[in-house]
């Protein structure tokens, strides 16, 4: 797959999740076999850009690959702007989001709740396009509501404007995470335009990810929950789409480096204090299917430390 000048070594990429792709695991799931990883959503309201959150989420220092940035707001000026600044920043591909479907962003008629307003989203993708020379990609869902699934229209309004790709989750955003994914609006989106379409939504295993592909004849996959605690699910997916044969699951000893790695890599980027209750959520998405994960989750969630979160995990 193709975006812009920049071609794919694999067409699995690593869906930008807040709270979730921050740098230290964009670093592992492209070690593991993302082709392309892209950052949490940054909001394009400069007044924030000096929060310490914003500048975590700005900060791509030693990151390998492709750096795709996603931004995310109603104003067509300052999302122009936004863009030029992370450009300046390094960034190789910017990403708009219309695809969160939290309350607090959707009051402010930014992430999913644009696609209620087809011209304005027409003026913020022409914006953004007209500002920088890098590829502009777009997120989107299926639509606001099922009465509602305009994804055809505002996929078309895209490539006009010049966006280089579209992910579409297949789901509208009364949906939230409910339910299952809807191919079938991505398929009609894959035939109604020319530029490259990824698929996204309950992409979880490598058969469902192949399963996914034929249905919709996207040019790729997006992976987001999937890849929660399963970092390898991207090796997995390009092996078997590769060859036709499924790779064995990593072993405990491969599971447990990586996971220290992680861990390590979380007390750097964020200072132990915070570090430590960032770790929770991705351990606790580690072990998830291992026996004894509930009682060493409630466990490892009272750790206040580094050095007792990592001999926890040695032990168990």
């Amino acid at each position: 797959m193709q975006i812009g000048s920049y071609q794919l070594d694999y067409p699995v990429i690593l869906a930008p999740m807040a709270g979730v792709t921050d740098r230290p695991f964009r670093i592992l799931c492209k070690k593991l076999g993302a082709s392309l990883t892209v950052s949490e959503m940054l909001s394009s309201n400069p007044r924030v850009w000096d929060s310490r959150k914003s500048r975590q989420r700005m900060d791509h220092l030693g990151e390998p690959g492709l750096r795709s940035v996603q931004i995310a707001g109603s104003d067509p000026s300052l999302m122009a702007n936004a863009a030029q600044i992370n450009v300046d920043n390094g960034a190789q591909i910017i990403d708009i989001n219309m695809g969160c479907p939290a309350k607090k962003v959707n009051k402010k008629l930014a992430g999913s709740a644009l696609m209620q307003d087809p011209v304005l989203v027409g003026k913020i993708l022409t914006a953004v396009v007209n500002a920088v020379d890098v590829p502009v990609t777009l997120k989107m869902r299926t639509g606001w509501d099922p009465e509602h699934r305009n994804a055809t229209e505002i996929a078309k309004i895209a490539e006009d404007a010049g966006i280089q790709a579209l992910a579409v989750h297949g789901r509208t955003r009364a949906c939230m995470y409910r339910g299952n994914a809807e191919y079938a609006t991505i398929a009609q989106v894959k035939q109604a335009v020319r530029i490259p379409v990824i698929a996204n939504g309950d992409i979880t295993s490598t058969a469902k990810a192949k399963q996914v592909l034929q249905e919709t004849g996207a040019d790729a996959i997006m992976v987001g929950r999937g890849a929660q605690g399963n970092p390898w699910l991207f090796r997995e997916i390009n092996h078997y789409l590769d060859t036709g044969e499924l790779l064995p699951p990593p072993d405990k000893q491969e599971v447990k480096q990586v996971m220290l790695e992680h861990l390590e890599n979380l007390y750097r980027f964020y200072g132990e204090h915070l570090g430590v209750r960032i770790a929770r959520k991705h351990v606790g998405w580690y072990v998830n299917n291992h026996d004894d994960a509930e009682d060493f989750r409630r466990d490892f969630n009272r750790i206040d430390s580094a050095p007792a979160q990592i001999a926890a995990i040695l032990s168990f």
